[in-house]
């Protein structure tokens, strides 16, 4: 586990994008935290890391945006999904098998569907109004390699 203290939207953007240097094709990103916790800030600093060059947008209203990089990243909004048909609609499961990186916001509304290799993500308030304190359970990525 590692964590990581923010201060803005630049430098949780930061630390993703060197983040995503660790991820490969069929990694899982489970985002984890409440509303204006930064989870599209990270994504967004996952989607730079990949090689994205387009502006990164939340997908609330679509479910599921995709973007072209170095390894395709599909971009999850689940806090609309509340059932299990919900979830089959939009998709996922067959992305699991698509051979890119899956960036879930609002993963607790899927946690049980999960694979049990997918990188948890918690962002929460910290100190200060501006302050994100960033916890990463995962293999092999550490404080120390990200300099925080």
């Amino acid at each position: 586990m590692s964590v990581f203290h923010s201060f803005s939207v630049e430098q949780t953007e930061a630390f993703a994008e060197e983040f995503a240097e660790t991820l490969k094709s069929g990694d899982v990103v489970a985002l984890f935290g409440g509303l204006g916790m930064g989870k599209t800030a990270f994504v967004r600093g996952l989607a730079r890391g990949l090689g994205v060059t387009c502006a990164v947008s939340s997908p609330t209203f679509a479910l599921m945006h995709e973007y072209g990089g170095r390894v395709p990243l599909w971009h999850f909004d689940m806090y609309r999904i509340a059932s299990l048909d919900g979830l089959y609609s939009t998709g996922f499961f067959d992305y699991l098998e698509g051979g890119g990186v899956l960036a879930v916001e609002w993963a607790e509304n899927i946690e049980a569907a999960l694979p049990e290799s997918a990188v948890r993500v918690r962002l929460e308030r910290g100190g200060s109004d501006c302050e994100r304190i960033i916890t990463i359970e995962e293999r092999g990525f550490t404080d120390e390699s990200a300099g925080g």
